[in-house]
């Protein structure tokens, strides 16, 4: 069983775009020109989310690895 990756600290600015460069990358993910909104949603879609990082109010994805980062309460 693959292991999802989660973050354990808010991640903001440089290092959340850093750390979603390298998730792209590893994923084989182009994410040159994309903002990073954009980004963590191609991410989430490769692994198979739905890509509603920013878009929710709410959220009920515990394993989430973009949960502290979002800003959505869980619910």
């Amino acid at each position: 069983m693959a292991k999802k990756a989660k973050t354990t600290t808010l991640l903001k600015g440089p290092a959340l775009s850093a750390y979603a460069r390298k998730k792209a990358a590893g994923l084989g993910l182009d994410g040159k020109g994309l903002k990073l909104a954009d980004l963590v949603w191609a991410i989430q879609e490769k692994e198979g989310n739905t890509a509603c990082f920013k878009k929710e109010e709410t959220c009920n994805q515990t394993g989430c690895c973009w949960q502290l980062s979002c800003g959505a309460k869980m619910g």
